[in-house]
């Protein structure tokens, strides 16, 4: 069983950890964070904090009943009703469903907790299951960009309107 929860400084730890053992799989198809997120990790975790308490962001984890951190679905860059959605689930954890689920569930809180009309969000080309993850929760594809020096798509979700009919592929 697992349970979105917004970050919290106590989460510190797991996150850490969960963060260091995903860390190659990560940068396989998303930017590395670096070395210097890991060397400086309770700093930048006190800014994820204070950006939240200032309403920029909503940073929330995919947490497993004993306190694993699985994922992160993360609101970024709040402004006039409009924020930047990104996620990243553990490698053994992923292919179960985990995100898609996880991302619904923000999308709730997104729309009737915090009030935003709209998300964005991209994802490389090459990078499969999150281009499956955005459409299956009807993200619909708006335009092409670049990540990391890497082609992405970018996408849109309308809150205010029920989810579009999705296409068989993203």
């Amino acid at each position: 069983m697992t349970e979105i929860q917004l970050l919290r400084a106590e989460h510190a730890p797991a996150l850490l950890a969960f963060e260091r053992a995903n860390r190659s799989w990560f940068a396989a198809s998303v930017p590395d964070r670096g070395d210097a997120y890991f060397a400086d990790f309770d700093r930048r975790h006190a800014e994820l904090l204070a950006g939240q308490a200032a309403g920029r962001d909503r940073l929330h984890l995919i947490v497993a009943a004993d306190g694993e951190v699985l994922g992160r679905v993360n609101l970024i860059d709040i402004a006039d009703g409009s924020a930047e959605l990104g996620f990243r689930v553990a490698r053994g954890a992923a292919g179960r469903g985990l995100a898609t689920s996880a991302v619904r569930q923000v999308l709730v809180l997104a729309a009737e907790g915090y009030g935003l009309r709209s998300l964005r969000a991209a994802a490389t080309v090459d990078n499969l299951g999150s281009r499956t993850v955005l459409v299956r929760n009807g993200f619909l594809p708006a335009g092409e960009t670049v990540l990391d020096g890497r082609a992405a798509v970018r996408y849109e979700r309308d809150l205010t309107a029920p989810a579009p009919t999705r296409p068989a592929h993203p």
